[in-house]
């Protein structure tokens, strides 16, 4: 098997790369571990018997013997970072939010389009027995026409949570609760039922004295013509991720498991004894999936290795920052907003920009 070395900037998030994503997988080898947090730096790296540990990302850059670097850094840097990896030869890994604003995605995807690398943002939730069943039962066609849609992401977030001094700042953390929390879901939403037409969104800051968002609603209409219903806050007494998807001839329910609503058990219900018997055929023989970074990464492997697709591209963060973008242009202006969204958007070029 090609083994594939990795170094990983940042160490909160990134630890769990490496427990859930790179540890369990014969073909990573962690190589170098980066932080600033000398404490941290050295309790990872001896956690994991990692060889080397440095504070400069310049050094990892320079590292001929990385294969990857993972970036799991504060959003406002992640560009910067991700355009140097790609720029030294290697393939990257980068946590979300990919970047702050569309003009910064379509800076890395011009980048990623002349780099020898390969550019794969994280949307762990997408992995899972659950969301691997719908999916293979929607593109077998069982499914039929998507009607509606509700997807729910209540979380709850203290005081303590933004003593982390780049969190719930729009210069650093770039956005609240539609950029860093409720993303997952919105991107499950478009990765099952396709992509975004027509948004009408609100956004307010009520549970937290902060300066971003960390409340939000906002309807959809899909490309396909089915409705769709968003709402998040980071308030609630009891944290889940809810997903209820209503086809023709098939309804989803995800988990309600706050970080893991890609796993089973999820609700699939068949609208006739027929259409069972279909899903059974194509769902009979499931051979159960890792969640999360086991499968995001070990698919990663296969595809830097020539064993299958890419199982995120920067395509799919462009559409899911897009609608970030759409949900607060709607929001300043009141108004609905049309995708796709280009250049000549107020909130193109920054999201942060207010537009009323």
């Amino acid at each position: 098997m090609t083994i594939l070395r990795v170094g990983i900037v940042g160490l909160n998030i990134g630890r769990s790369h490496i427990v859930e994503g790179y540890a369990p997988h014969p073909g990573f080898e962690v190589h170098t571990v980066c932080d600033l947090d000398e404490a941290r730096l050295e309790a990872v790296a001896g956690e994991f018997g990692v060889p080397e540990r440095t504070r400069s990302f310049e050094a990892m850059l320079a590292d001929e013997r990385l294969d990857i670097i993972d970036i799991c850094t504060p959003p406002s840097i992640h560009r910067r970072q991700v355009e140097a990896a790609l720029a030294s030869g290697k393939h990257v890994v980068c946590e979300k939010p990919l970047t702050g604003s569309l003009a910064d995605v379509d800076a890395i995807m011009a980048a990623e389009r002349s780099a020898a690398g390969v550019l794969m943002p994280i949307f762990q939730y997408r992995n899972g027995d659950g969301i691997g069943k719908a999916k293979r039962i929607i593109e077998a066609g069982i499914a039929g026409k998507p009607y509606v849609g509700s997807v729910e992401t209540f979380w709850k977030r203290t005081p303590d949570y933004y003593s982390v001094a780049w969190r719930g700042k729009w210069a650093t953390e770039l956005g609240g609760v539609l950029v860093t929390h409720a993303l997952h879901l919105h991107d499950m939403l478009m990765y099952l039922m396709g992509p975004v037409a027509k948004v009408f969104g609100r956004v307010a800051t009520r549970v937290n004295d902060i300066e971003v968002e960390d409340c939000a609603s906002a309807s959809l209409l899909m490309e396909s013509g089915a409705l769709a219903t968003l709402s998040c806050t980071l308030g609630s007494q009891e944290e889940i991720s809810r997903m209820r998807l209503h086809f023709e001839n098939v309804t989803f329910e995800s988990s309600h498991a706050p970080y893991a609503p890609g796993n089973d058990p999820w609700k699939i219900l068949a609208a006739s004894d027929a259409v069972q018997a279909r899903i059974d055929e194509v769902i009979g023989g499931w051979q159960p999936v890792g969640p999360r970074f086991t499968s995001q990464m070990a698919r990663f492997h296969d595809h830097l290795t020539g064993k299958g697709p890419l199982p995120v591209s920067s395509l799919d963060a462009r559409r899911a920052l897009e609608l970030v973008t759409a949900i607060y242009q709607s929001s300043d202006t009141g108004a609905q907003v049309d995708l796709p969204i280009g250049a000549d958007s107020p909130k193109y070029a920054d999201w942060r920009a207010r537009t009323r």
